[in-house]
């Protein structure tokens, strides 16, 4: 994710980002868009295969949220990349939960886009007391 594919209401705004270490020789990259004080946003992406997408930052206000996007396993800037060795599902489940629990984030939305919008309705069955609420979208 490059700051061209950024939306431009969202550029002025805090930006951090990180590898995250979740075990299985797997390290997620993650990026997060806003105050750290605003609500915070899980932003999961579709795929299998693709990686976080900046255009879903759009669905979002930067003077509200915060917005924290990730390249599942395999995916992305996440590394090894492209392996489907230790990644199910529930990988992706624990890695959501561990990424929450590093950037100390009590509770959060969780959104999801098409493949993201499985695995948003995956981690809110499993953690649903710090699922604030969903919002998914191309669920077919």
């Amino acid at each position: 994710m490059t700051d061209r594919q950024v939306p431009s209401f969202w550029l002025n705004v805090p930006s951090t980002s990180g590898l995250l270490a979740v075990g299985n020789s797997h390290s997620i990259y993650w990026r997060s868009f806003g105050h750290p004080d605003a609500m915070p946003v899980i932003a999961l992406h579709g795929g299998p295969g693709s990686g976080s997408n900046p255009r879903h930052l759009t669905f979002f206000d930067p003077q509200i949220h915060r917005v924290i996007m990730f390249d599942q396993r395999g995916t992305g800037q996440s590394t090894p990349s492209a392996t489907t060795i230790k990644n199910t599902p529930q990988d992706l489940v624990n890695d959501i939960e561990k990424l929450r629990r590093y950037l100390n984030v009590e509770r959060w939305l969780v959104f999801g886009v098409s493949w993201g919008a499985c695995l948003a309705l995956l981690y809110s069955q499993n953690h649903p007391q710090v699922s604030t609420g969903l919002v998914l979208a191309g669920l077919s």
